[in-house]
């Protein structure tokens, strides 16, 4: 029976693991998109931009005010440019393709790898 090379195990496994930690859930962010959301504000200290303020609430003066604050503290950290732009952008960022998709590229990525291991190595005897 055919078996990958010491190589090919390491290809195995590492698409292996790359597979697993992209994989999105059904209503969530996949693993690896968590940790990237983590990583750049592990103190969760840098400001997320607000949603609008619903109908109604423009009559409330200090929600007025709370939500302008966020927004101006949010704008002033995005105009800086640069690493915190970056960070800002990458902490509220969500999987590229909705997971039905993203989970299909996935399984052919793996099929590609797979057969591309079993093709390019020689046989053991």
């Amino acid at each position: 029976m055919w078996q990958p090379g010491r190589t090919g195990w390491w290809v195995l496994l590492a698409v292996a693991l790359i597979i697993v930690g992209a994989w999105p859930p059904e209503r969530d962010s996949s693993l690896a998109l968590k940790l990237v959301n983590w990583a750049v504000d592990p103190f969760d200290r840098l400001p997320v931009l607000p949603p609008q303020l619903g109908f109604g609430v423009s009559d409330d003066y200090l929600a007025v005010e709370a939500h302008d604050a966020q927004v101006r503290r949010y704008d002033a950290m995005y105009n800086s440019g640069g690493w915190t732009r970056t960070r800002l952008q990458l902490k509220v960022a969500t999987d590229p393709f909705n997971p039905s998709t993203e989970r299909q590229l996935l399984l052919a990525f793996g099929v590609v790898v797979v057969f591309a291991v079993w093709r390019f190595s020689g046989r053991q005897t």
